[in-house]
């Protein structure tokens, strides 16, 4: 089934249910307000949900109306927590090699993870505001899963059972912002902004064969003011699947049911498939010229993300944004 939340009925929107197509929804009255209400209670609602699915999809179900991407809030418009992986190690390496630095060897069996921002998520078609563009604005085009309640140290294999949801990201970062705050060796701040959600996010099970190994394996597609920006494979190259990366996040703490794990920035080793991000896109062309050619993100420029399925469809819905001043 496919969730999202209108932007209704507070901070948290209203849960609605979404046909496969992404026509047409119908509000879960009576059964869950929020998702993150659905989440908590999560083996009890989901088969409620599921029936409504079943009957929307069907075309039965009552009081279902058009789909307007536009009155959409983020599935999750606030998150407990927000974790951001780096599981692609081909950018890792490129950008590393870029400025002349050594991949350590726990990049290969330890990831990389922070706490990212997850007090506010922006909706799909929500502008993003950005203070300067001095800050180097960049997109990072990712995956992300929603587990219910993980208990603390819990195993991958164990872990894999707690991811109920699936989705992208357009994980906002200012990257001229961002060596001055690791400098400090104490993590991102005001590098690391609010992002952007996928207007729905979907059950496991709603993905088929693309979904294995926990790892979801379809092309990242982005578009950078209308023209091709690029579309790696998310299921390859991806160091560490995301049941290891939820067991990693809730090594020393559980997860409150609503996390979001974030896959990091979908890379491939093979560059002729394109970007995830300018800052990606940029050390390829030092690696292969000397210096950058392609500039950051300017006011008025857009960003569409989106994932389809081996017919052309779009799984998730776009993400589809426009950088403005605040």
């Amino acid at each position: 089934m496919k969730l999202g939340s209108l932007k209704e009925g507070g901070r948290d929107g209203t849960l609605i249910v979404v046909s496969r197509d992404l026509a047409r929804a119908v509000r879960a009255t009576g059964i869950a307000d929020t998702l993150q209400r659905a989440l908590e209670d999560w083996s009890n609602v989901a088969p409620r949900l599921n029936a409504l699915s079943d009957a929307l999809n069907a075309g039965t179900a009552d009081a279902s109306f058009p789909l307007e991407t536009s009155a959409l809030a983020a599935p999750l418009p606030r998150a407990y927590e927000f974790v951001d992986g780096s599981a692609y190690l081909p950018h890792v390496e490129r950008v590393r090699r870029a400025r002349g630095a050594e991949v350590p060897e726990t990049f290969y069996t330890d990831p990389l993870m922070y706490q990212a921002v997850s007090a506010g998520f922006y909706g799909p078609r929500d502008p993003v505001k950005v203070p300067s563009e001095e800050y180097g604005i960049d997109l990072e085009a990712e995956v992300v899963v929603i587990t219910d309640d993980v208990p603390m140290a819990v195993e991958p294999e164990a872990a894999a059972g707690h991811i109920q949801l699936i989705g992208l990201v357009n994980d906002v970062s200012l990257r001229n912002l961002i060596p001055a705050e690791l400098g400090k060796g104490f993590g991102f701040l005001q590098s690391k902004p609010r992002s952007a959600l996928s207007p729905v996010f979907v059950t496991p099970d709603e993905l088929g064969d693309a979904w294995q190994g926990s790892k979801l394996h379809r092309p990242m597609l982005t578009h950078i003011n209308g023209e091709w920006f690029g579309a790696p494979e998310a299921g390859v190259d991806m160091q560490f699947d995301f049941a290891q990366l939820v067991a990693h996040a809730a090594k020393t703490r559980p997860l409150s049911a609503g996390t979001i794990v974030g896959s990091g920035t979908v890379a491939n080793e093979d560059t002729s498939l394109g970007a995830s991000c300018f800052a990606e896109r940029r050390t390829v062309e030092t690696l292969e010229h000397g210096k950058p050619r392609t500039p950051f993100m300017k006011f008025g420029d857009t960003v569409r993300i989106e994932m389809l399925d081996a017919d052309g469809a779009s799984i998730f819905g776009a993400i589809e944004q426009r950088i403005e001043r605040p």
